[in-house]
């Protein structure tokens, strides 16, 4: 089995089992719009659904023209970050990490968009009156996706420029 293969499905399998197991016991268990501190003055368990983008943004539109242009983007964007998946160099495991975090994330919330026809979010953190906006695990796989893929990409520069003295 090709290395990218061995990272992709078995961060798949449990990222997206995480993510929607927490979803489901937020859906089953938490009331909606309710609050549980886990780390008073830093961390909260909430239940809020997004129809928006990350953060809330464009949860102003009206509700079938947001699903069907998040379904899309979100299918498109797969169908794109896997083709540069598959066509990356099997030795270049970071960039799969990168690109399988990403792609299990988008997935996680293009489950919820298609069965909910919104995205449910459950983490809270905050500092003094400051909160970040609510977000789930299949929004930390893509940031955590985004932020591997910086690290590659000035990893390289960093090795290009080494490799290439003025």
């Amino acid at each position: 089995m090709p290395r990218k293969l061995a990272i992709f499905i078995p961060l798949l399998v449990v990222g997206l089992a995480l993510d929607q197991v927490s979803k489901l016991l937020v859906l089953a268990k938490l009331p909606m719009g309710s609050q549980v501190p886990l780390i008073p003055g830093f961390l909260n368990l909430v239940h809020i659904h997004n129809k928006g983008a990350a953060f809330g943004l464009l949860s102003g539109w009206s509700a079938e023209f947001a699903w069907l242009f998040f379904v899309a983007t979100t299918g498109l964007a797969l169908v794109v970050l896997g083709y540069l998946l598959w066509r990356l160099p099997d030795d270049h495991w970071p960039a799969a990490l990168g690109y399988s975090l990403i792609l299990t994330g988008a997935l996680g919330n293009l489950i919820d968009r298609v069965r909910l026809g919104e995205v449910v979010d459950f983490i809270d953190v905050y500092w003094g009156r400051y909160h970040w906006p609510a977000f789930n695990v299949a929004d930390s796989l893509v940031c955590v996706g985004a932020a591997v893929l910086v690290w590659v990409i000035i990893r390289e520069e960093k090795t290009a420029d080494a490799s290439n003295p003025v």
